[in-house]
């Protein structure tokens, strides 16, 4: 299974993540205005895979631009997919790296070419960052889990979850929580469907909930992945994972944040550098298409929260494992 690929005849395949646990469903895109609006809509999510979505989303403007508006065509599909999800730092990542590999005076097919390196790239670079991640917490036997780093959140191997799924073939984990990840459900639509997949025993919390069963000691660890993260170590994750952290240092256990470099952003010198989308108020006063607020409600919906470094045992990615100063070393 990959979340997002290349079509050999110049278009972009993904999951559709927003049919999912109740269907399967691929999508075919093949413009960088319909690439945008999956993006926006969270058809496609996920940190490492909204990178891979900007390499294939350059190249598809490559491959679709005219014979004088190459260079045209990249910049205004940089503008497009960049400005998609202003949290993620990998999606301007992946983005760029179209743009080097052009100004190193790649063609179109060269620019293809980088974008299917883009692509495997994730796959290595995710196994890699989840046995390291695994090697950190050998011996936990049960794992916290916030929204959806997984599979989904890639090309075919997770981050956070990769980590779990590695723990579980050492030895067969107790049982993974997963936060049903308010208010579009990612833990309990994805990560769920994903954990059902990798057989392992998993039991889906409301997100209030994680908290009192952290600190009762129910959890031997909390992995979760990231979409920035700040020079300074700060790390912004889905909204919720700050709470989690603050249990986690409360009950004394690792709070491991699993993410490829590409996530880290140096430009940011802390969390308060970083911005924070805010998705529309439908969204939390609405479920499945019905109202779950008193009319005339307002919400207020931030995608994300900024952990700050003082809060998370260790950084894991594929070249290294960063420790930071909160729960066991």
């Amino acid at each position: 299974m990959r979340t997002i690929d290349w079509l050999t005849d110049g278009g972009v395949r993904i999951i559709d993540q927003t049919r999912l646990p109740g269907e399967l469903v691929y999508l075919e895109v093949r413009s960088v205005d319909e690439l945008v609006e999956h993006i926006k809509s969270l058809a496609v999510r996920g940190a490492m895979a909204l990178g891979v979505a900007g390499a294939l989303g350059m190249a598809l403007a490559a491959v679709q631009a005219g014979p004088d508006a190459l260079d045209t065509e990249l910049a205004e599909a940089a503008r497009a997919l960049t400005g998609a999800r202003p949290t993620a730092v990998n999606l301007g990542w992946g983005v760029r790296e179209l743009l080097a590999a052009r100004a190193a005076g790649a063609d179109r097919a060269g620019l293809v070419e980088r974008a299917l390196a883009v692509r495997d790239a994730d796959i290595t670079t995710n196994t890699a960052l989840s046995r390291r991640g695994a090697e950190l917490l050998a011996g936990t036997r049960t794992v916290l889990t916030h929204c959806n780093a997984g599979a989904l959140a890639g090309v075919a191997v997770g981050s956070a979850l990769g980590v779990v799924a590695e723990l579980h073939r050492s030895e067969p984990l107790e049982l993974v929580y997963t936060c049903e990840t308010r208010p579009l459900l990612q833990g309990s639509r994805l990560t769920a469907w994903e954990l059902g997949r990798l057989g392992i025993e998993y039991r889906v919390l409301v997100d209030s909930a994680a908290a009192g069963l952290i600190v009762a000691g129910r959890v031997g660890a909390v992995v979760v992945g990231a979409d920035r993260i700040a020079a300074n170590g700060d790390v912004a994750n889905k909204v919720g994972t700050l709470s989690h952290a603050l249990a986690a240092h409360r009950a004394g256990i690792p709070f491991v944040v699993a993410a490829p470099e590409s996530t880290i952003d140096v430009s940011c010198a802390s969390g308060a550098d970083i911005p924070i989308e805010s998705r529309a108020e439908a969204e939390v006063l609405s479920l499945a298409g019905r109202p779950v607020a008193a009319p005339g409600s307002r919400a207020c919906n931030p995608a994300f929260d900024v952990t700050p470094s003082d809060l998370i045992t260790a950084i894991v990615t594929e070249a290294r494992t960063i420790r930071g100063r909160a729960g066991p070393q």
